[in-house]
């Protein structure tokens, strides 16, 4: 399928997990994909080689989603690359799992920075750059409607604020033809959640299919939101939870 032929994307935190599996869904579908990452050096260049591969740009911008400046000079710059921005996934995220009582305010105050200000700093550097048929899709979580699980309070509220942020902007953009929507992962076989992992078996006990995503399930979501066939869709959450929230 090359739905996406001809349009320019940019993805926070690309280098590895979903914001690479989401990068290389795109180019196979015929997009040009820039992409965002802190300190993976040798995984950034290894995407881009994976996305030119495919017969398509890539690019690796090195940014701090915690830096408001960095944002901002992603944004631009990814535009500029590619010559314009028809695309954004706000995808670039931070979890501690640390009870309220006991987490230090470090840990806080970056949930806040890359969850909520940088989605929103993004975004707002992107509008700009769009125009009719333009697409802003913020990456998400299961936790945002429920918190299952305990000592993600701090993540869940992050995750539950894109919620609000993309209804809102949705009505903004509605008029210039642009959607705003967000996919919820629920738990997906990545390094921040690995499917073995010590903490996987009780996980996988509220998952109704009974085992993680991948990250390549989520990327599949977010592709159908960024093509055409979701023109009509704006303002909502599509969950690729496997049934945690069912």
């Amino acid at each position: 399928m090359k739905d996406l032929v001809g349009k320019r994307a940019f993805i926070t935190g690309g280098a590895r997990g979903i914001g690479a599996a989401i990068a290389l869904e795109f180019a196979r579908r015929g997009a040009e994909v820039a992409f965002s990452y802190v300190s993976s050096a040798d995984a950034a260049a290894a995407l881009v080689e994976n996305v030119t591969a495919l017969g398509v740009r890539g690019f690796a911008i090195q940014a701090d989603s915690m830096d408001p400046g960095e944002v901002k000079r992603s944004v631009d710059e990814a535009a500029r690359l590619l010559g314009g921005l028809d695309i954004l996934v706000n995808n670039a995220g931070v979890a501690f799992i640390t009870p309220l009582e006991d987490m230090p305010l470090q840990q806080i105050d970056q949930i806040i920075g890359v969850n909520i200000r940088a989605v929103v700093l993004a975004s707002q550097a992107a509008i700009p750059h769009l125009g009719e048929g333009g697409r802003i899709i913020n990456i998400g979580s299961c936790l945002a409607e429920r918190v299952a699980f305990e000592s993600v309070t701090v993540y869940s509220m992050s995750k539950s604020a894109l919620l609000a942020f993309t209804r809102g902007l949705a009505r903004e953009l509605g008029p210039r033809g642009v959607t705003v929507n967000v996919v919820h992962p629920g738990p997906t076989d990545t390094d921040m959640n690995p499917a073995h992992g010590d903490g996987a078996p009780a996980m996988r006990a509220h998952i109704a299919l009974g085992h993680y995503g991948t990250p390549e399930d989520v990327a599949s979501a977010v592709a159908f939101i960024a093509g055409p066939g979701a023109r009509h869709i704006t303002g909502t959450g599509l969950s690729v939870d496997g049934g945690v929230n069912a």
